[in-house]
């Protein structure tokens, strides 16, 4: 025990290697969870904007193809990241600061709440529109069910951007807490 009441802490001196090697991982994993989820929102964010999401696009025939496999990637990403993060804490290992773990796991509820949004949104360009549903689209001109089906897609490319962006952030927060373990 130290004079300031405060014990000294004795672990062997090969413990605070482990230490490191552990936080050098999850700081390593959240940083690919960055880099894996970067690509969506910046070419979703693209596509949103120009309107190209289901055209012919500098990315090739339909780059929302490129955007929806970037995503599910990124996505998968955050969940290896989850998986990690939650496999030390049931070993015991946890992170010093507790902000650590609302920045590594509030990925997830950001990507299930943007995957809500994605829906509600296309039904609400229906509602615009004043059609009641998939059915009411098929029953409309060619050139207009293009029509209307582009803006679905533009609008759920781009509310699935978004959140890939704010998953990097979240990601990078992550990344910069991850000390302790």
């Amino acid at each position: 025990m130290l004079h300031s009441g405060n014990r000294l802490d004795q672990r062997p001196a090969n413990a605070a290697f482990g230490l490191a090697v552990v936080t050098e991982a999850v700081v390593a994993g959240a940083l690919a969870a960055v880099a894996l989820n970067a690509p969506p929102a910046l070419l979703g964010g693209w596509l949103w904007y120009w309107g190209e999401a289901s055209e012919r696009t500098l990315w090739g025939a339909g780059g929302a193809r490129w955007f929806w496999l970037l995503l599910r990637i990124g996505q998968g990403s955050v969940l290896v990241l989850v998986l990690l993060v939650g496999s030390l804490a049931v070993a015991g290992k946890g992170s010093d600061d507790g902000l650590f773990y609302l920045y590594a796991l509030l990925p997830v509820a950001v990507a299930f709440f943007a995957e809500q949004l994605r829906a509600i949104s296309a039904q609400a360009i229906l509602d615009r529109r004043g059609l009641p549903g998939a059915e009411a689209v098929g029953a409309l001109p060619e050139a207009e069910q293009r029509r209307v089906v582009a803006e679905i897609v533009r609008r759920e490319i781009g509310v699935m951007a978004a959140s890939a962006a704010v998953v990097v952030f979240l990601a990078l927060r992550a990344a910069s807490t991850a000390h302790g373990f």
